[in-house]
């Protein structure tokens, strides 16, 4: 449920703000969930451990969602290709914060997890896509309609042609 919020959230204040919208839903849910992972490396109860990674883990799925709400503004026709690029950087994050609890004691892999979270919710306030506005400036253009992606409309005499043979 929580990554159909993130994109939920991320087209609500799409509608509102434009990109500035979605790149600020972006930029707290990351903070929310860098902060969550350090609250977490300093809890000292099992309870509360657990709820806060509960938390935590709706805030890793809603900022993924919120995530899968930028990429299409990117380059539309290639969407395809850079949400496969995204969907390969979170593993390639797993597998990184994988080999950081290998080499590194517990609590030290969550601090560093924790800041590198921080550190991309900080740098996520400074996405710049061409013809949007961002977090910090810049207005959002509009599309002429035949540049935008759309379905095309049926050709009703090739239609006809088709079906009178």
């Amino acid at each position: 449920f929580a990554r159909g919020l993130g994109g939920f959230a991320s087209d609500k204040f799409n509608a509102r703000m434009g990109m500035r919208g979605r790149i600020l839903v972006q930029t707290v849910f990351l903070a929310a969930e860098g902060a969550l992972v350090l609250i977490f490396a300093n809890s000292d109860s099992l309870a509360g451990a657990i709820v806060i990674m509960v938390f935590f883990s709706v805030f890793v799925q809603a900022a993924e969602g919120s995530t899968y709400g930028i990429v299409p503004y990117v380059d539309p026709p290639s969407t395809g290709s850079i949400a496969g690029i995204v969907g390969a950087g979170g593993n390639t994050g797993a597998v990184a914060f994988g080999m950081g609890f290998r080499q590194l004691d517990y609590y030290d892999a969550f601090i560093v997890m924790g800041c590198c979270i921080l550190g991309s919710s900080v740098l996520s306030a400074f996405i710049m896509i061409k013809g949007h506005s961002a977090l910090f400036c810049g207005n959002d253009e509009e599309v002429p309609k035949e540049q935008a992606l759309a379905v095309p409309e049926p050709d009703e005499e090739a239609a006809d042609e088709v079906n009178a043979e």
